[in-house]
């Protein structure tokens, strides 16, 4: 089958390779216009733009997908379904009914969980032990349309929004170029999504990894992970924001909420159940760094707390 790739970040280039592996036909990759990037803000191309050019294939860059041009070109490769991963910007129902199968969407939760900008940040952030990834046919309504397939993946006790991202990619490549094998072998099947039991993954901003030290250590541990590498987690200490690296849970409670237990090994800090042991922090202009060292090399008192 012809198919054209819609995706932009690293988390959608393993689904390109997989396509690009298949028995489908790749005559060009969608993705977002080239972003500032690095401390210079030089422009840069997407993750797919650059894997898509490495393979020789077409990339177009529309600055909305409604583009006239862009339209037309669309119409003129004539895929018979466009496969998308995380592509960043809404398809109206103009472009979603070119392809003879429409759009094909990989979505990073098991649905109707979870839909919106960010499952697996949220997914880990709730506490959830099981996630996965759905294909589902695209709809204008939000992650809504009837699903394809779907696997799911349990969450570790030490995964954060980043390495369970990378394994859900994986895998859920391989279940995309599979729902496309199987549309066109003309043998499977859409699936309404159920009307109960759905939630929404909205977009994490900087405040909401602010960490609320007035909870358990396990819903702490969960939160700094499911914001982990972005948006951070961060708390405050004289004023200052310190961002905050996964950290253990305690078998013990020895400190009230926010208070910090120092030694020479570790850092401690009291939640409303078990304390938590800090990993890494990265005080604002400063490298990540050892907790304990943060410590030393700012001579926090004995008895600090975090705001």
């Amino acid at each position: 089958m012809r198919v054209v790739f819609a995706g932009t970040p690293e988390a959608a280039v393993p689904t390109l390779e997989a396509l690009v592996a298949s028995r489908h036909d790749v005559v060009a990759v969608i993705t977002r216009p080239d972003a500032p990037a690095g401390r210079g803000r030089t422009l840069t191309p997407s993750p797919v733009a650059l894997a898509a050019e490495a393979h020789g294939i077409e990339v177009l860059k529309p600055a909305k997908p409604s583009d006239p041009d862009f339209m037309a070109r669309l119409r003129d490769l004539n895929p018979g379904c466009v496969p998308i991963v995380a592509y960043g910007a809404l398809i109206r129902r103009e472009a979603l009914d070119i392809p003879e199968y429409g759009w094909v969407n990989l979505h990073f939760s098991v649905l109707p969980a979870w839909r919106g900008a960010a499952p697996v940040q949220r997914a880990i952030m709730a506490g959830d032990e099981v996630t996965g990834a759905t294909v589902f046919s695209l709809v204008e309504e939000l992650d809504a349309g009837p699903t394809l397939g779907t696997i799911t993946e349990l969450i570790r006790d030490d995964d954060t929004a980043e390495t369970l991202l990378v394994r859900l990619a994986d895998w859920g490549s391989k279940l995309l170029v599979d729902v496309i094998d199987h549309i066109e072998d003309g043998d499977i099947s859409a699936i309404p999504q159920p009307d109960e039991n759905i939630s929404y993954a909205h977009k994490l901003t900087t405040e909401d990894g602010r960490i609320d030290w007035n909870r358990p250590a396990f819903a702490i541990n969960r939160h700094v992970r499911g914001c982990t590498p972005a948006p951070g987690a961060w708390t405050t200490f004289a004023d200052q924001r310190l961002k905050i690296g996964p950290p253990r849970i305690a078998e013990e409670r020895t400190l009230t909420s926010g208070k910090l237990g120092i030694s020479k090994r570790e850092i401690r800090v009291g939640t409303t159940t078990t304390d938590v042991i800090l990993g890494d922090v990265q005080p604002i202009g400063k490298k990540l760094m050892p907790a304990a060292d943060w410590a030393r090399g700012t001579s926090v008192p004995d008895d600090s707390s975090f705001e």
